[in-house]
């Protein structure tokens, strides 16, 4: 007769059958079970995992974001519970509303012990659901296989997002047959639309009479691995190809029909062609505010095509004409065998004088001034100099991550993580860190003074791991972003966001990691060619210009043409 193991086993096993490799984690009273029995599996004979010992529970979180943003699996967090799951609940969050798939395993007090108000004691289930796609309470050791399966399943299939798995101690301690599971159907959970062909052929016969079609091109492409039907799309009809913060390295930065980023602060002339092209094409986008601006005037001259996967999008903010709801890697090839081949030069060219506008009137003099301080553009653009091919962009929150997607370069599908929907500050050294546990790409994160000491703690992470994260602090002594609408918005009242900061040469010696400190611009090739070259981990602090703002920038709540190219 098999011998029988506990929960605690059954769930190594379980993460095993699905091919995890990486958890993120740290360890508790209500979990501890589960931590006695990972120990076998990160050593000797049973070795299946790698363990990442993070200092925050709210890091397990990102670091499987990162993780996951860059190889498209499921990434994986470990925790106690009470304040350790309530800890995670801010990525579970970001990792919603950014579809990113993750799986996070809390402990719980024994079910006998529940609304007894025990020590550490939360109803995460409850907390968890109105922000993931599935949260659910293994009561018994029987069910984990089960439930494990079940909660990858709903986490990578159709628009991925993260999934709750509550885990009594109970549970984690009974004896049980383990038996592998596979689930890959839910009699109520449709990861996968059937494609309408009637509306693939109107959508074709839509863009084959286009004068001025334009592609708005969202994360959806990289998370439906349909970056090939994509280009293949856009290149038979002819048609630029303007692309989400989250969409970036959805299209090589030197595509011909790459027209740049869209939203608040993103390209001018992809923004305002927007309000002239007669066909829009949104792909596995969902018509953020940040990218239509006011949706009472957004686009009302064109006949509006919405590909995505998750039907609730469809007419959520923006009216579609035509709604092909399907997996864009289905969909995108299926209106590409309909389309004439076009050409639409003369509209393409009319991109060209809006272009050059914004790169004399803003480009050039953020990636090249010719005297004052230091802007993070220039440090930005300088880095993307350098990088090797193929670097992924990892960015936190605010100004850094405005300069930084709009100025880096994106040759390589997978190549962006950032907190897009939520803008969680914290989120980029922790994703990097995951990042570098996903790939042997070079890694670059970049954060301002705010958003590193918001997640400092994991400097002991990276430290304890070598993870070789490049981080470029780019130190304005403000929360910038806040600055600059306080500056725009409310009479330069700069109400709370100037920042003392510490001596960061001294917290990267505390923790053992390589820094340099960059004044001058002369000096700032040379340390970031240091950066690039040095093995490991690596602090770029720069001295940023205090006042330096991101431009252009639609002011909130207006129209999408009404973009200023100055302050």
């Amino acid at each position: 007769m098999k011998e029988q193991i506990t929960g605690s086993e059954a769930l190594m096993l379980a993460l095993k059958t699905e091919g995890v490799k990486t958890i993120f984690g740290y360890p508790g009273g209500s979990i501890m079970p589960v931590y006695d029995a990972l120990y076998d599996y990160t050593r000797g004979e049973k070795k299946t995992f790698d363990h990442i010992l993070v200092r925050h529970e709210q890091a397990a979180t990102h670091a499987a974001e990162g993780f996951a943003r860059v190889t498209g699996r499921v990434g994986v967090a470990l925790v106690t519970s009470g304040p350790g799951a309530t800890n995670t609940l801010t990525g579970v969050a970001d990792a919603m509303l950014d579809s990113t798939p993750i799986v996070v395993i809390a402990g719980q007090v024994p079910i006998a012990a529940l609304g007894t108000d025990a020590f550490q004691e939360v109803d995460l289930v409850g907390l968890a659901q109105p922000i993931s796609k599935w949260s659910y309470q293994i009561r018994h050791a029987e069910d984990i296989a089960w439930a494990v399966s079940r909660a990858f399943y709903i986490a990578r299939s159709g628009r991925p997002g993260p999934v709750v798995l509550d885990f009594p101690k109970n549970a984690q301690t009974e004896k049980v047959d383990f038996v592998p599971q596979k689930v890959d159907f839910i009699r109520s959970y449709v990861a996968y639309p059937k494609l309408n062909m009637d509306v693939v052929k109107e959508a074709a016969e839509l863009i084959n009479h286009a004068k001025k079609p334009l592609a708005l091109v969202g994360q959806g492409v990289e998370l439906g691995n349909a970056q090939d039907e994509l280009r293949a799309f856009l290149e038979k009809a002819d048609i630029p190809a303007g692309r989400t913060m989250l969409g970036l390295s959805a299209l090589p930065s030197d595509h011909p029909l790459n027209v740049g980023m869209l939203g608040m602060h993103g390209n001018y002339a992809v923004n305002l062609k927007e309000q002239e092209c007669d066909v829009l094409i949104a792909i596995g986008m969902r018509f953020s505010d940040r990218v239509t601006g006011n949706t009472k005037t957004y686009a009302k001259q064109a006949k509006i095509i919405h590909l995505d996967i998750d039907r609730s999008e469809i007419d959520k903010n923006v009216k579609a004409d035509v709604a092909v709801v399907a997996d864009c890697k289905e969909s995108l090839p299926a209106i590409t065998a309909l389309l004439n081949a076009s050409n639409h030069k003369e509209w393409r060219e009319s991109f060209k004088a809006l272009d050059e506008k914004e790169r004399t009137k803003v480009i050039e003099p953020a990636i090249h001034p010719q005297h004052g301080p230091l802007l993070m553009g220039e440090v930005v653009n300088a880095v993307a100099e350098q990088a090797p091919r193929g670097t992924v962009l990892v960015t936190d929150v605010g100004q850094n991550q405005l300069f930084a997607t709009r100025y880096f370069r994106y040759p390589q599908k997978r190549s962006i993580c950032t907190s897009g929907g939520l803008g969680t500050m914290g989120y980029g050294m922790p994703a990097a860190i995951g990042a570098t546990f996903a790939t042997d790409r070079t890694v670059c994160c970049f954060m301002g003074d705010g958003g590193f000491q918001m997640c400092i703690e994991e400097l002991g992470t990276i430290m304890e791991q070598q993870a070789p994260v490049k981080m470029i602090l780019m130190n304005n002594n403000y929360l910038g972003n806040v600055r600059q609408w306080q500056d725009m918005f409310w009479q330069r009242r700069k109400s709370f966001t100037q920042m003392m900061n510490p001596c960061y040469e001294l917290i990267a010696q505390g923790y053992g990691i390589p820094y340099q400190v960059v004044i001058d611009r002369k000096d700032l090739a040379a340390a970031i060619a240091k950066m690039l070259s040095t093995k490991g981990p690596f602090i770029l602090e720069c001295a940023i210009k205090e006042d330096d703002d991101v431009l252009p920038m639609t002011p909130p709540g207006m129209n999408v043409n009404d973009m200023m190219l100055e302050v």
